[in-house]
């Protein structure tokens, strides 16, 4: 097929020149394929006269049946490619701070590939404001989040992992090996934007606090980035998932466990008006087969 793509551009053009350029070749290369072609249907298709290059009455009629044959071609890899599922176009997939690198969504894209080698996929960051607002806005078709997610988005559970206490090294409490959330009772929670959604950092910094007490916000921030450094420069603490330990290592900045945090859940997120648009669609099921799913919410 390709021989024949690439006749049918000297057929046209007459120059191996000028079909070797236009077919991106050298034009070694170009006179090698013909070569070949002609070996192959065991006729000879070109010839030069008087300085130029004709097609022979045998090339004449390869060139007139090569394009139905390319078209036959391209309009069978359509249709098996239809019934095998094979997904094409754009597909935009938010990530809220790190999650894309995370090995449950590594393993995700990984499996999208293999199977749709065909789809563009396009990794866009999020920070903690724009991450519900974009995929609910459109901005991207699906996202990797940390639950709890909205009610109105409908997703897959990834992974699951503890959550931590990040801290400055110099804290009293850093040395710990484990802490209690009466323990870091009176230390400043860094905060978020008031477009975050509160019931999802009240959640996330369990406020209030099981006795009933108000946690105490200071620095607001936007992303993961200036959380940590929000710690080391204003002297608060925050919470993170685990991971945080290998993503975010920074000098100054200690992780302690505290069990009390609960766990911190991945999921890969969707609106239901999208569930069945082909390249979302392409991503639910390498979402259900790199992991099986703990909790669906399809």
């Amino acid at each position: 097929m390709h021989q024949l793509r690439l006749f049918l551009a000297l057929a046209e053009e007459l120059h191996f020149g000028r079909a070797a350029a236009r077919v991106f070749i050298s034009q070694p290369a170009l006179s090698q394929q013909m070569r070949a072609l002609e070996e192959r249907l065991e006729v000879s298709l070109l010839e030069r006269r008087g300085g130029g290059l004709r097609l022979t009455a045998a090339g004449e009629a390869v060139a007139e049946q090569a394009g139905e044959v390319l078209g036959a071609m391209a309009r069978l890899l359509q249709v098996s490619a239809t019934h095998a599922g094979a997904v094409r176009g754009k597909l935009r997939v938010g990530s809220l701070g790190a999650e894309a690198a995370m090995p449950h969504a590594r393993a995700v894209l990984a499996r999208l590939r293999s199977r749709h080698p065909d789809l563009e996929v396009e990794v866009l960051n999020l920070n903690f404001v724009e991450q519900f607002d974009a995929l609910a806005g459109g901005a991207v078709d699906a996202a990797f989040l940390r639950g709890p997610l909205p009610s109105g988005f409908q997703s897959v559970e990834l992974a699951t992992e503890p959550r931590v206490v990040c801290l400055p090294a110099d804290d009293p409490l850093a040395g710990e090996t484990e802490l209690s959330l009466a323990q870091l009772a009176d230390r400043t929670v860094v905060d978020m934007p008031r477009e975050v959604p509160r019931l999802w950092w009240d959640h996330l910094t369990v406020n209030p606090r099981p006795d009933g007490t108000a946690v105490r916000f200071g620095p607001v921030v936007r992303d993961t980035e200036a959380m940590v450094l929000a710690v080391l420069q204003e002297r608060a603490i925050t919470f993170l998932p685990a991971a945080a330990r290998q993503l975010y290592p920074r000098p100054g900045l200690v992780y302690v466990d505290a069990p009390e945090l609960g766990n911190s859940v991945s999921f890969l997120a969707w609106l239901p008006a999208n569930r069945d648009v082909p390249a979302v669609r392409a991503l639910r099921a390498a979402a259900h087969s790199a992991r099986p799913p703990v909790a669906d919410g399809t």
